[in-house]
């Protein structure tokens, strides 16, 4: 990648390590507060913030330590960089774009700022794309303008074991707070203009996952697409959730199975599963 322009995102990106690695995408952590305690996410371990949930110690999700994504960019800038392109979740699910802003301001190089419009990897590929332009000699606003796209074509579909964690983080509409709790229902969800939002409803999550797969498929028809699975401490469900899509998507080009961000992990709950299909 060149060395004259440089990526960075939030961990809500969700990358997996191998992807940020391979096109140099500089990662800034979020925090997580555990009880009085305060965290970058990065130091969260799964089975820890599983223990908190259990135990219901309180958690909430910040932005980056202060100063965090301007030490980012001052630390690319000392390795070459000229301008930076910064795409972040939405500012309707998170302060962080703001304290990128104010880092930008403050910056010894040109940074544009990308909302990505949602989080997880619509926010990931868009800076994955971003970087892919810059990595093969693509200027800035083309890079600039396709992680913007990116962000704004994407769909997330997520699927829920319960609502009760997006309800306690405040981070459902007022449509979705109309869904029942019976445990039964499965709730199927997506993100529009940065909030989330009910798509569906279905009894059983064995037909809520075969719901989800079919509008993914319909989703990605006729359209060259990115494809990622993401899950919170659902691996295995994860990896066959992925080979389900593989199956009815075999045209995707980019594949990815991750884990959410400890960060996303917390408001949306363990077992959650997510398909983002991105069109390119």
């Amino acid at each position: 990648m060149s060395s004259r322009v440089a990526v960075v995102t939030d961990s809500t990106a969700s990358l997996p390590a191998r992807l940020a690695d391979r096109f140099k995408i500089i990662t800034v952590p979020m925090q997580l507060k555990i009880g009085s305690e305060l965290i970058d996410e990065a130091y969260v371990p799964t089975d820890r913030l599983l223990r908190a949930m259990e135990a219901q110690i309180p958690i909430t999700t910040q932005p980056p330590a202060p100063d965090a994504f301007f030490w980012a960019y001052q630390d690319a800038w000392a390795k070459g960089a000229e301008t930076i392109i910064s795409v972040h979740v939405t500012p309707k699910l998170s302060p962080a774009t703001d304290a990128a802003k104010a880092a930008a301001a403050k910056s010894r190089v040109p940074v544009f700022i990308v909302d990505s419009h949602s989080s997880g990897m619509t926010l990931g590929f868009a800076a994955l794309a971003a970087a892919r332009i810059v990595q093969s000699g693509g200027n800035v606003q083309n890079a600039r303008s396709v992680a913007e796209q990116r962000g704004r074509d994407a769909n997330v579909l997520i699927y829920v074991d319960t609502l009760h964690y997006l309800r306690q983080a405040g981070r459902v509409s007022a449509a979705a707070k109309l869904f029942g709790d019976a445990l039964s229902v499965k709730p199927l969800l997506t993100v529009v203009n940065g909030e989330v939002e009910p798509f569906d409803k279905v009894v059983g999550r064995d037909r809520a996952l075969a719901k989800l797969v079919d509008k993914a498929v319909a989703l990605a028809y006729g359209r060259n697409a990115d494809l990622a699975v993401e899950h919170f401490a659902a691996e295995k469900e994860g990896h066959e959730l992925l080979q389900m899509l593989q199956k009815r998507i075999p045209h995707a080009r980019d594949v990815v199975l991750t884990q959410v961000s400890a960060a996303i992990g917390a408001n949306v709950g363990p077992g959650a599963l997510a398909v983002t299909v991105s069109p390119y």
